[in-house]
């Protein structure tokens, strides 16, 4: 798979319904995630844009939510 090449774009509140979490919370993992990590931004006409992810994304994000639910303070921002 080209990672480069992205076929469909799946929207946070979808992904946090598709796999049971909060959408705010994964929003906070999803904050440790670059564009090359497949987190990027849809933007319509009227919005404000909403995070969104590629198939690759998915992937990487489910990575962050087992380390992140295995060691909850290992990926905590300090404020």
């Amino acid at each position: 798979m080209h990672i480069n090449k992205v076929q469909r774009v799946t929207t946070i509140n979808r992904v946090a319904q598709d796999l049971g979490e909060d959408e705010d919370w994964l929003s906070d993992v999803a904050s440790e995630m670059d564009a090359e990590d497949g987190r990027l931004w849809v933007y319509g006409v009227g919005e404000d844009g909403v995070m969104a992810f590629t198939d690759f994304g998915i992937e990487t994000l489910m990575e962050l939510i087992r380390i992140r639910k295995e060691n909850p303070h290992l990926l905590r921002r300090q404020d």
